[in-house]
């Protein structure tokens, strides 16, 4: 691992940075690394990150001076992205990641395909309106009647709710069939999903609860 925390990690990409949302994760998670060329978007912020990562091409040199040299870390290899590729190499009990979302498509999908694979740390990607988040074994959601709450499947998966307006019992989700979004909530939530691959999306609001229940939640 390149970093080891005990305390949550933010995460910074390349991508689009809404106002306050990098304050908003640092105030949660004060521990800041970024993904390539996320380095420069920290710095424009009036942060410096204390850990860079990735294969390190949309580093520029003027970011690269501004940056102590033991903190640039490159991982060559082009399989994987750099959310990917920095995910891999942080252990943390949760990573809130900013600048992952909006922009291009492709890249979007690719943070949820990363969202969703076993690395060091569980993460959170943190999105204009709603938070976006693996769904573990077992969680239980602080939502109030009225609140969304989607259901995404990355591939084949049962499982089982209470507190969701249309139960997850005895549903078979797929991405190429039956999904889950816009769903609503009764009051608390509580999931048991049967394998990994879900996505679940629940409004922003909840981010600091919803880092305390992943980090307390089993693994996969």
């Amino acid at each position: 691992m390149i970093v080891e925390q005990m305390e949550p990690v933010t995460l910074i990409g390349g991508g689009a940075v809404a106002a306050g949302d990098l304050d908003l994760a640092l105030s949660l998670a004060p521990f800041l690394v970024a993904a390539d060329g996320g380095a420069e978007r920290a710095l424009a912020e009036g942060h410096k990150p204390q850990a860079v990562i990735g294969d390190l091409d949309s580093l520029s040199n003027i970011v690269r001076k501004q940056l102590a040299p033991n903190t640039i870390f490159e991982i060559a290899e082009q399989t994987n992205t750099d959310f990917h590729k920095a995910l891999s190499f942080i252990k943390a009990p949760v990573v809130v990641a900013v600048g992952f979302l909006g922009g291009r498509v492709d890249h979007q999908l690719a943070a949820f395909n990363t969202l969703v694979q076993v690395l060091g740390s569980p993460s959170i990607l943190l999105g204009e309106h709603e938070v976006i988040f693996h769904v573990p074994p077992e969680i239980s959601l602080p939502t109030q009647s009225g609140d969304i709450v989607s259901l995404f499947p990355l591939g084949a998966i049962t499982g089982r709710s209470t507190g969701l307006e249309w139960p997850l019992e005895g549903l078979h989700l797929s991405p190429m069939g039956r999904i889950g979004t816009s769903n609503r909530a009764e009051g608390p939530v509580t999931l048991a999903m049967d394998g990994p691959g879900m996505l679940g999306i629940v409004p922003r609001c909840y981010l600091p609860q919803l880092m305390q229940s992943i980090a307390r939640a089993p693994s996969w």
